[in-house]
């Protein structure tokens, strides 16, 4: 294509389509997720070649434009993507335009959709500790009047929490851009979605420290019931200045 006729979404996919070498198209990104595209929304798409083929779709590797990013990939390569990685969760709500693998393309983004066991119950643990770290930091800062760190520390936990909370449900956490996406269609099981995400909005901006305490009070509930009581019970009586304070606080419950 030239400068003055540059490749297009619908001209790459006839392209590719009519290329033996490509087993599969797909596509990720806010084009992927209902309702999330704009005036400024791209197309990214991954090209799966069959492993060892040879085709001239290679001269788009990189290709990088306005209306199209191209991922140019081998089977294996595309297997491994995200595994583990930031680029997980785009993958695993990506739609399939091609797959001539009779479902194997599907069956790979399922798989990038869901935490094995194992994984899942590590990653888990990790960030329960993680976020059991940054909380308790904040509220010890704003005991101690560190008004500002108290603020810092409380939005970092936002993080580890929502890594916490995908990883107990075995899924990748969203983008920040789809998290409220992902709950309205996907609910985290035991958890009010619109209650959640106002714990996440009121921490992230204020550091409330008697909002982090009761949200701490959900949390800690979900993680015993997942098996990972020992992690918090390393944190001791550290735990008391995280829990929930009903004689000094009030509020809405999670």
């Amino acid at each position: 294509m030239t400068a003055q006729q540059p490749l297009t979404y619908d001209a790459f996919i006839e392209l590719a389509a009519a290329d033996p070498a490509v087993v599969g198209l797909v596509l990720k990104g806010s084009r992927a997720h209902d309702g999330m595209t704009t005036d400024h929304s791209d197309h990214d798409l991954y090209v799966v070649l069959a492993d060892g083929a040879a085709t001239t779709l290679t001269r788009f590797t990189g290709h990088r434009t306005a209306e199209l990013d191209l991922v140019i990939v081998s089977l294996d390569e595309f297997r491994a993507a995200g595994m583990p990685g930031f680029e997980r969760y785009a993958l695993a709500r990506a739609r399939i335009v091609l797959d001539r693998l009779d479902g194997g393309i599907a069956e790979i983004l399922a798989d990038k959709a869901r935490l094995d066991a194992d994984e899942a119950s590590r990653d888990a643990g990790q960030w329960l500790d993680a976020y059991a770290n940054s909380l308790y930091r904040s509220v010890k800062n704003d005991r101690d009047g560190h008004a500002l760190a108290a603020r810092l520390d409380a939005a970092d936990s936002i993080r580890f929490l929502l890594e916490l909370l995908f990883a107990l449900d075995r899924r990748p956490r969203p983008y920040n851009k789809y998290l409220e996406w992902e709950l309205a269609r996907f609910p985290l099981p035991d958890w009010d979605t619109d209650t959640l995400l106002d714990a996440v909005e009121r921490i992230s901006g204020t550091g409330d420290v008697s909002t982090q305490r009761r949200l701490f009070a959900h949390v800690e509930a979900s993680a015993r019931r997942a098996g990972h009581g020992a992690v918090l019970d390393a944190w001791g009586e550290d735990l008391d200045l995280m829990r929930h304070q009903p004689q000094r606080e009030g509020g809405r419950n999670l």
